[in-house]
């Protein structure tokens, strides 16, 4: 596969990651946090803010191979 055409790859993938991540961790959060108390709240928007990153960081390593 073409640089090129990675990349291309790559971008559509990582958009879709991002989208599916988001809906996730919006029903995640609508399940949680109703009951949950301030500190579960931070550390949840925490966690939930960081975790992309690891999967999205791998899927651009691939891509600029």
């Amino acid at each position: 596969m073409s640089t090129r055409m990675r990349k291309l790859v790559g971008t559509i993938l990582l958009l879709a990651l991002v989208a599916v991540y988001v809906l996730v961790a919006i029903v995640v959060a609508g399940a949680v946090l109703p009951e949950a108390n301030k500190v579960v709240e931070l550390a949840f928007y925490t966690i939930a803010g960081l975790a992309w990153v690891l999967p999205a960081g791998l899927l651009v390593r691939w891509m600029h191979r």
